[in-house]
């Protein structure tokens, strides 16, 4: 029996390992063990309930306006009681969260191997995405295993001198997860959202709430929110407001009260791939939605002046909008207004693959073993 074990514990990263995880339980040849870190609570919860994982283990780390050093810190010595004891033969980590770093570390410290899914995509900024850019050069830097979404990332981590023995190009889960998630009938489970009128209205769902951005970058998105919400009344703007009061008070100073634009809490995974699904096309600073909505043939504007993603705007379905007001209101009234623009994006070839990449990965993991 191959022993491994599966460390996450965002939403992001628990939204991408799910189908990984139920096809693994599944394998006669391998005793999994699923650690939750809880650096997100409610969130990841909701995300178990309707994968039906249940972890072995919950460091429980979560705390009020916790840091990225109590994150850090507070995972690496809890996960490492866990690894001496069970001594997997691998841990799987995801991305490029704070729970990836901690988590590798600590099995790093214990020299036990490292597959890193979703591995080698770069900004070349260590502090754009912060601290996401630092944290997957420092996670390819330890791993034995390479899950890469796209030729593009397997061809990152070779220019580092990474070994092409260990690298895999899988195609990216999250288009796993989507193959359970939407659905035609569906309900939401957020009231204001089943009662949209979606054959005549354009949805335009928003996430915006990235470190980088908060201040007069957030100010510009919201401001230019507002100026396109004034000019397509028959648009209906639906902004995803992080709690985070840095967000949360800029969005309501802005945007609060104005007709056709909601303002809504984080939604579930579940809603939010369902509102995707409706969309017209989707404003955000997120990078999993860039992978997201592609997959579903809507268009993407990117607000943020880089991305570790660039297959899709290679592939014509995201744009590399920025943050300046104008850029944002440029480009929204382009796909408002010019069809053979929004045509050619919502057409576009969805890079991020063919929902597999989980068979993939665990194939990779066997053959790793089997040649051992």
């Amino acid at each position: 029996m191959i022993k491994i074990m599966s460390v996450f514990g965002t939403r992001p990263d628990t939204i991408k390992m799910a189908p990984l995880v139920n096809l693994l339980d599944k394998e006669k040849e391998i005793d999994h063990i699923v650690c939750v870190s809880g650096q997100h609570r409610e969130m990841v919860n909701e995300i178990l309930d309707i994968f039906k994982i249940t972890p072995k283990y919950d460091l429980d780390i979560m705390i009020e306006r916790q840091t990225l050093e109590h994150v850090t810190s507070s995972i690496l010595m809890k996960l490492s009681d866990i690894l001496a004891k069970e001594q997997p033969d691998m841990i799987l980590v995801h991305g490029d969260t704070n729970t990836c770093l901690s988590a590798s570390l600590a099995a790093f410290y214990k020299k036990i191997p490292i597959g890193h899914v979703e591995a080698g995509l770069r900004t070349d900024d260590i502090y754009s995405p912060y601290p996401e850019e630092f944290v997957r050069r420092t996670v390819d830097s330890i791993s034995s295993l390479y899950f890469c979404p796209t030729i593009n990332n397997a061809d990152n981590l070779i220019k580092e001198n990474i070994s092409k023995d260990g690298i895999y190009i899988t195609g990216n889960t999250v288009i796993d997860t989507l193959q359970t998630t939407v659905k035609k009938d569906y309900t939401f489970k957020e009231p204001l959202l089943n009662r949209i009128d979606y054959n005549n209205k354009r949805i335009i769902p928003i996430t915006a709430h990235r470190r980088e951005n908060i201040g007069v970058n957030l100010e510009n998105i919201c401001n230019a929110i507002k100026t396109l919400a004034s000019k397509y009344p028959d648009a209906h703007f639906i902004y995803t407001v992080h709690p985070n009061p840095a967000v949360k008070n800029t969005a309501n100073r802005i945007l609060e009260g104005i007709d056709n634009v909601s303002l809504l809490p984080p939604l579930i995974f579940t809603d939010l791939h369902n509102l995707i699904a409706r969309a017209y096309f989707v404003m955000t600073d997120s990078g999993g939605l860039q992978e997201e909505a592609p997959s579903l043939g809507v268009p993407v504007l990117v607000l943020r002046r880089e991305t570790e993603r660039p297959e899709a705007v290679q592939a014509g379905t995201v744009k590399l909008t920025g943050v300046e007001y104008k850029n944002i209101v440029r480009d929204g009234r382009m796909l408002f207004d010019n069809k053979s623009v929004y045509d050619k994006m919502s057409n576009a070839v969805n890079p991020y693959g063919d929902g597999k990449a989980s068979r993939r990965i665990v194939d990779a993991i066997k053959e790793y073993f089997k040649n051992l």
